[in-house]
């Protein structure tokens, strides 16, 4: 067992974190809490815990599958989210294949997969067919980590018997009025030489807001009062098939997935009165989403020789959406129909993937990597829309709203992994060719060519102490519906398509410093810097209307920290706090008023059941995650809750300025045993505080900008998500 310094004041870059980190959360009553928890405490050694052979000293950290027994999981995802200092990410926003495939591996290769999430293929495997989990810091010889700088590797037994998968809950939302039901199994099992897990969930789930909407004039002067609710039903069907054998010399995986989806959401916005007398509508909105997916990925690697090693891959995925929104405007007095506008957009969607992956090990300390990748990326998006006020129905044309976009790309990369004493140095260039081109309502063809250097350093001095060094060059991926043009009936407004958009580039500088002490112990303090080009905002057209567009360049700097630290100190045995926690600025030059401001957020309205500690979309100022658990082992009962906030998020339209805030704490609980017959039974309960989301719209008489007295009217929106129990049995067998 490793000796575990037992004075925080012996410890140097606790110090240098308390020093960073206090100056930072000041500014928040619940993060100066939080620092202070974490600061004043002493570190004492996991010693009551029993030895796992869990080796801090290594860059490769090896979680045997006994490490986690004191979990009682049931699933490969139970595992990997009780990892020390891990945070697992699904993959997704950035261009192609290689640089989205996420931070897990199994059995050494990533999954050919991009629609079904990574969380989702662990959460069909057995923990009874986990090994081991290999936590891989910083580069490591043989293994490519595509960008990461921390990987889960997870290690599956070889000729396991069959075992059935299988999961069933029971949801109350106190904002719904049906109750949100699941099941699913999974089955997992060797035909011949084919090792294969099969199976299907079906869901049927239903979540609401309630609150109220109020409007004002430029002089703050209520003209409007109106109470929402909006209910939301979902039904989806979703199979899968994954498998691997081995052919020849050759290791061949097989991922698929299909999913169907049905939502359909209703949103009332009854006008109940005002203090100028004027007379309002009463509004419905309704939309029907159909989704079908599917993905089909293929992989094969084998030796090709005595020192080169080979992979290809093939994936395809596709899916096709149809929505047909409606909007009904009914006088408060009359009952009788003031406006209808109905819309049927239809949109499809296709991937194709090629990737070849070549390992040369013929140089001592060195490995040599080459990368090629093809993809091809097609949508066709079609909208038909008529609006009738009373004098008959008639066809809307929205401009730019029938469209199809291609995309050719290529990708090549070529990179060094040097292995020294105690650093590891991962180099490489890799550029890109793409060409995009559209047709229909808009007509037109570019060229890309773009540069993709890459350096990461991790050096280990120390044991259990590792500095990594990262600086790289990131594409992010084009969402292909902001080429096309769509209508916002809530909002009563077009959101427009922009042919001309263009991948945003980062440069990203990122220093981070890791200490792990005993068995559960780590502390991660990470410092990042990004440049931005052609950073992607909206992008104002007219004096009413903007698109999404490149703005100019911009920054966006700041620092994350992270640790586990286990209890037993304060003598909760088997305890532990996990705590994230992210403080960031940006900025960027407004395109309507010249003048400094921080990125602006990416996403909607809001809508989140549960605030994401990893958001991709959106620029928040600070958000923190703390999460207590306690395991009761001889019990077989665990326990635990955590606790988020996040900071408001700006979205700078051409004539608003639109603000949302989850105001409140949000709060979740949870208890779980596995007690009798060896079947977890847990009761979750999410948002226990009843998060509320406030929007705050101020718009402009013509373009934004900062003079009070330029302000047309407010818009004021409060709602609540609604607290939720979940009842969970799941198991194997």
């Amino acid at each position: 067992m490793l000796v575990v310094e037992k004075n925080v004041s012996n410890w140097p870059l606790l110090e240098t974190i308390s020093s960073v980190i206090k100056p930072v959360l000041v500014g928040s009553c619940r993060f100066f809490l939080c620092s202070t928890i974490l600061t004043g405490i002493s570190f004492t050694s996991s010693a009551q815990i029993e030895s796992t052979r869990v080796d801090n000293a290594s860059p490769v950290v090896e979680y045997p599958a006994t490490f986690f027994a004191r979990y009682k999981p049931s699933t490969a995802l139970d595992m990997v989210q009780q990892i020390p200092g891990f945070q697992l990410d699904d993959g997704g926003g950035l261009r192609g294949f290689g640089s989205a495939a996420g931070n897990i591996l199994i059995n050494d290769s990533r999954p050919s997969a991009k629609q079904d999430l990574l969380s989702a293929i662990l959460a069909r495997i057995p923990a009874s067919y986990v090994e081991r989990i290999n936590l891989i810091r910083g580069q490591v010889q043989g293994v490519d980590l595509q960008g990461q700088t921390v990987v889960a590797n997870i290690i599956l037994y070889n000729n396991v018997p069959a075992a059935i998968r299988w999961e069933a809950l029971i949801r109350r939302n106190f904002n719904s009025r049906p109750m949100t039901g699941e099941i699913g199994l999974s089955f997992s099992d060797r035909w011949k030489d084919i090792d294969y897990t099969t199976g299907f969930s079906v869901r049927r789930s239903s979540t609401s807001f309630e609150g109220f909407e109020n409007i004002f004039d430029g002089n703050r002067n209520l003209t409007e009062a109106r109470v929402d609710d909006d209910l939301r039903k979902n039904i989806e069907l979703e199979g899968n098939l994954n498998a691997s054998t081995d052919i020849g010399e050759t290791l061949v995986h097989l991922n698929t997935n299909w999913a169907y989806k049905n939502r359909v959401t209703f949103r009332t916005s009854d006008f109940v009165g005002s203090r100028t007398g004027s007379i309002g509508s009463n509004e419905v909105f309704d939309q029907a989403h159909d989704f079908i997916l599917f993905e089909l990925g293929i992989d094969a690697e084998r030796s090709l020789s005595q020192f080169l090693f080979g992979k290809a891959i093939f994936l395809f995925n596709g899916t096709v959406v149809d929505i047909k929104a409606n909007q009904r405007n009914i006088d408060s007095i009359s009952d009788e129909f003031l406006l209808i506008r109905l819309a049927d957009t239809d949109t499809n969607t296709t991937e194709l993937i090629s990737r070849l992956e070549f390992d040369w090990l013929k140089w001592s300390d060195h490995v040599v990597q080459a990368n090629f990748e093809g993809t091809y990326n097609i949508l066709d998006g079609s909208l038909a829309q008529t609006e009738n006020d009373g004098s008959g129905s008639v066809l809307v044309n929205v401009p730019g709203a029938n469209t199809k976009v291609e995309e050719t790309r290529w990708d090549i990369l070529l990179k060094d992994t040097w292995s020294l004493t105690d650093t590891v140095v991962d180099y490489g260039l890799g550029v890109e060719f793409s060409t995009i081109s559209q047709t229909g309502d808009s007509e037109q063809k570019r060229n890309f060519v773009f540069l993709k250097p890459q350096a990461t350093l991790s050096y280990s001095p120390k044991k259990n102490q590792q500095t990594r060094l990262r600086l790289l060059r990131e594409l992010a991926q084009l969402n292909f519906n902001d080429f096309v043009s769509s209508t916002l009936f809530d909002d009563d407004e077009l959101a427009l398509g922009n042919p001309d958009l263009k991948p945003e580039s980062t440069w990203i500088a990122e220093l981070s410093q890791e200490r792990r002490f005993g068995e559960l112990g780590v502390v991660t303090l990470k410092v990042f810097h990004h440049w931005i080009k052609d950073v992607q905002d909206l992008l104002p057209v007219d004096p009413e209307n903007e698109v999404p567009g490149n703005i100019g360049n911009g920054r966006r700097w700041g620092l994350e920290f992270e640790s586990t630290v286990p209890l037993e100190w304060l003598g909760l045995m088997g305890a532990k706090l996990d705590f994230k926690a992210r403080w960031q600025n940006s900025s960027v030059s407004d395109p309507l008023t010249g003048e400094g401001r921080e990125l602006s957020g990416k996403g909607g309205s809001g809508g989140m059941p549960f605030i994401p500690f990893r958001d991709k979309n959106d620029d928040y100022e600070y958000i923190f995650d703390i999460a207590y658990r306690q395991d009761f082992d001889e019990a077989k009962v665990a326990w635990g809750w955590d606790i988020a906030d996040r900071a408001e998020r700006l979205i700078f339209k051409v004539n608003e300025l639109d603000i949302v805030d989850e105001s409140e704490l949000e709060l979740n609980t949870f208890i779980e045993t596995t007690r009798w017959a060896g079947i977890k039974i847990q009761l979750i309960g999410q948002n226990i505080l009843n998060l509320a989301e406030v929007r705050n719209r101020s718009e402009f008489i013509g373009e934004r900008n900062s003079t009070i007295s330029d302000i047309e009217g407010y818009e004021y929106r409060y709602r609540t998500k609604g607290m939720r129990w979940t009842f969970l049995l799941s198991g194997s067998f």
